[in-house]
């Protein structure tokens, strides 16, 4: 087809019902692209401003006692990594963001390959147990709470504990609060697996069926490296989230009793809600940020690996 042919073509395409479209000034043209980013530019800083202005608090000694603050440079990093608290809580963040996440993986993942064998009881739990995600974590919290309460609690009545023994004790309170999260977030990571299970290809299966290969074998071989990717997605997002748990803490123990769960989300609202020292809060909440920040570079780096290895790029 000669040029002229083809821009004769093309100049037929260019009509709109038989018309031609109206010309663009070149003024107009330029100056397109920049007006069609003013929306999304606008939500970048609707979303940066409160962070920006959160750092800023940080290096001020903003509190309500004090009208008039001013800038004391990195004095509230100073005080927050002296202070004993701030590590306890570290610890505590990490003991139940670490356990929480590995037991609901490993629960997660069970249920999923339960799940995945079509019997009409899988599919009846498969309806029952996305109940828990539809009840809001302050509500389920709140549940919890009542069937703790060493009185009345219907826990204490089933096992015979009677009523001195309090799931909410310094030394139970953690792993209480651990209980509920796996309650509420167990059939989070169980749909995800399962949705993943169920999009892996039938062929390496049947195959290894056909060479004798048994379950166990098909599973440590074929299905847990396809997986992974899934099982990672999960974790991503179980351990991010259990960094910055808040809302079932604070309304099972309020942080206590004493310090025993204080989390960094929890002592960061203490700190600006409570004792109305907003510099020291936003202390607090910043370096969770960088924590859950530099998690998830690293998870993410994890994940990119997994995701090349499933897809058969990575030996």
């Amino acid at each position: 087809m000669s040029i002229r042919q083809h821009g004769a073509m093309r100049s037929a395409d260019d009509t709109v019902g038989g018309h031609q479209p109206p010309a663009v000034s070149p003024a107009r043209r330029k100056w397109r692209p920049y007006i069609l980013s003013i929306p999304a530019t606008i939500i970048l800083i609707g979303i940066l401003y409160p962070f920006v202005q959160g750092v800023g608090y940080t290096f001020l000694n903003y509190r309500a006692t004090e009208p008039n603050p001013h800038f004391i440079a990195v004095g509230n990093y100073v005080a927050v990594f002296t202070d004993p608290l701030f590590w306890s809580s570290v610890r505590i963040t990490g003991t139940f963001a670490i356990v929480a996440t590995v037991v609901e993986t490993i629960l997660g993942v069970i249920i999923a390959l339960l799940l995945n064998r079509s019997s009409m009881i899988g599919k009846i739990f498969e309806k029952v147990l996305i109940l828990p995600l539809m009840i809001a974590p302050v509500i389920a919290a709140v549940i919890w709470k009542l069937m703790f309460n060493p009185q009345f609690g219907i826990l204490n009545h089933i096992f015979r504990l009677g009523s001195t023994y309090d799931f909410l004790s310094a030394d139970r309170a953690l792993w209480s609060i651990i209980l509920v999260d796996l309650w509420i977030y167990t059939p989070f990571v169980a749909i995800l697996v399962l949705a993943g299970v169920r999009s892996l290809p039938r062929e390496p299966f049947e195959a290894s069926a056909v060479d004798g290969a048994n379950w166990f074998y098909m599973f440590r071989r074929l299905m847990l490296p396809m997986m992974w990717p899934y099982i990672l997605v999960a974790v991503i997002f179980r351990f991010m989230d259990c960094l910055k748990v808040f809302d079932i803490v604070y309304v099972l123990t309020q942080g206590g009793p004493g310090h025993a769960t204080s989390t960094l989300q929890v002592n960061a609202y203490i700190n600006s809600i409570i004792n109305f020292n907003y510099s020291g809060g936003a202390t607090y909440m910043f370096i969770l940020w960088i924590i859950v920040y530099l998690t998830a570079q690293q998870l993410v780096k994890l994940l990119g690996r997994a995701q090349a290895r499933a897809a058969g790029s990575e030996a």
